[in-house]
């Protein structure tokens, strides 16, 4: 007789199929959808949310569960840390109806595309009916959902579970202190134009030539995955063997799809290296968004903005863009892109500013869920916010409210996650080089096997199987922690300038 644990191992590898299925029509939306398919397929989408939220809520979810006596399994098997993820899973699904994941899906089915049109067109208005209605939807989810002290603790668990708003407002708060005098002795030297070799004639066939060697190089199985173009880059799979990445290209600047493409090639290494044998479980993907970002991020910045690694690349960037590149110095290239100066664009940050664009987004959705800000309002708050943290303002919707995806697929309570991937990826990143050391020498000959298998062997196997603050802890040693990060900043930009 099939025993119960067997018995929910195929229950859940259909609810699996099914969310992939889901990944797979919103994938199609962003790259190759005509917009005229944004009713039909918001309805699809819709349809098979629908069925999977209540496969998995049924009451043979929850019968399977009770027949498995976990006091049986080691407390640190892929079976017994099975069991933990899908009651916590099962109970969290539980509370919302299947009325209202069919709605959410919908609703983001049909914003997405008014999201693409309205930044296209550079006008908040085409797409602030939809943002209204998310909101709405985003505060009855955390409603549905309860929480104690504040409703975007609920939505933070979306993502980093066990995060509250307190906790991400204090990190802030210590950054803030760590780099903004950094940050001002930048910005009193006012020197300009040190990234001018970034800019000018880079054809989009080098710059994709260019990208997909370099994430070749750190380990991108291209026979499980593909690079496509879209309005937000962004990393997608089905299942450890379809991990898909993709790009936007800027054909008279470098900087925006050779670091979205680091950026998420570190994404798909970690959804590439989850065990096999998790495949079609709740613990076939990252551990939660503050890892995943931790490996984006750590290739994107301490590798691939590293001064070892273009000692290796940079000789191969000029054959690619001779014209451009053939007479600038390494120096002056890794001075280029590591320039520090405030930016429209969150992506485009440096590594600096890039956390305040978190904490301007961080603070609106506060506000808007809170209601003390109206959605009509937000281009206003947004542009304010600029001025105030980064002392410009944006020219037009599409360099501020709208250059982000996040908010028309309903992900409110994401940003954080991007600060503590930057903070994550520093920890991470010392610890495999205290490790390994022989990490800094390699990546100055192209190589990244070790720093790969390092990550591979302590995170990535792992998928979700152990929770973020403990995966950090069994890791490093040691809770989330900002100093190194914070050190890591200043010795990188005190030597820059």
């Amino acid at each position: 007789m099939t025993s119960a644990l067997e018995q929910l191992r195929v229950h859940l590898a259909t609810i699996r199929d099914l969310h992939d299925t889901v990944s797979l029509l919103a994938w199609d939306q962003r790259t190759y959808m005509p917009l005229g398919g944004a009713n039909t397929r918001a309805e699809q989408m819709a349809t098979v949310s629908r069925i999977a939220h209540e496969l998995f809520t049924s009451g043979t979810t929850g019968h399977l569960l009770e027949s498995i006596n976990v006091a049986d399994l080691p407390p640190d098997s892929d079976d017994a840390r099975l069991i933990e993820v899908v009651g916590y899973d099962f109970e969290k699904a539980s509370k919302l109806p299947a009325e209202f994941v069919a709605r959410q899906s919908r609703l983001r089915g049909l914003a997405n595309p008014a999201w693409q049109h309205a930044r296209a067109e550079s006008d908040f208005a085409l797409f602030q009916p939809h943002l209204e209605a998310i909101m709405d939807l985003a505060r009855e989810h955390a409603q549905l959902l309860g929480y104690t002290d504040h409703p975007y603790d609920a939505l933070l668990n979306d993502y980093e579970r066990g995060l509250t708003k307190d906790q991400v407002a204090a990190l802030f708060e210590e950054l803030k202190e760590g780099t903004l005098p950094l940050v001002r002795r930048i910005a009193a030297q006012g020197q300009t134009g040190r990234d001018a070799c970034m800019h000018g004639d880079f054809p989009e066939d080098q710059q994709e030539a260019f990208g997909k060697l370099v994430a070749s190089h750190f380990g991108y199985d291209w026979s499980r995955g593909r690079q496509d173009r879209t309005a937000h880059p962004f990393c997608i799979n089905f299942g450890r063997n379809d991990v898909r990445i993709t790009t936007r290209f800027n054909p008279q600047w470098l900087a925006p799809a050779l670091f979205g493409t680091l950026h998420e090639t570190g994404h798909a290494l970690y959804e590439q290296g989850v065990k096999p044998e998790l495949s079609r479980t709740p613990l076939e993907r990252g551990a939660s968004l503050g890892i995943h970002e931790s490996q984006s991020r750590m290739w994107e910045n301490l590798v691939g903005r590293s001064r070892p690694f273009w000692q290796f690349f940079y000789p191969k960037l000029q054959q690619h863009f001779p014209e451009r590149l053939g007479q600038v110095d390494l120096d002056t290239f890794y001075r280029a892109i590591n320039t520090v100066q405030p930016s429209f664009i969150r992506v485009e940050a440096d590594e600096i500013t890039y956390n305040l664009h978190i904490l301007l987004r961080f603070e609106l959705e506060v506000a808007l869920i809170e209601g003390s800000l109206a959605v009509k309002d937000l281009p206003e708050a947004w542009n304010a916010k600029m001025q105030e943290y980064l002392g410009i303002t944006p020219p037009d919707d599409a360099h501020g409210v709208l250059q982000d995806i996040h908010w028309s697929g309903g992900m409110l309570g994401y940003f954080p996650t991007y600060t503590l991937g930057n903070v994550l990826s520093v920890q991470f990143f010392n610890h495999a080089v205290a490790q390994h050391p022989q990490i800094v020498d390699e990546m100055a000959r192209g190589e990244f096997g070790t720093l790969l298998g390092w990550l591979r062997d302590n995170i990535h196997q792992h998928g979700r199987k152990f929770l973020p603050n403990e995966l950090v802890k069994r890791v490093t040693g040691r809770p989330m922690d900002a100093a190194p990060y914070v050190q890591y900043l200043q010795a990188k930009f005190g030597e820059l300038y």
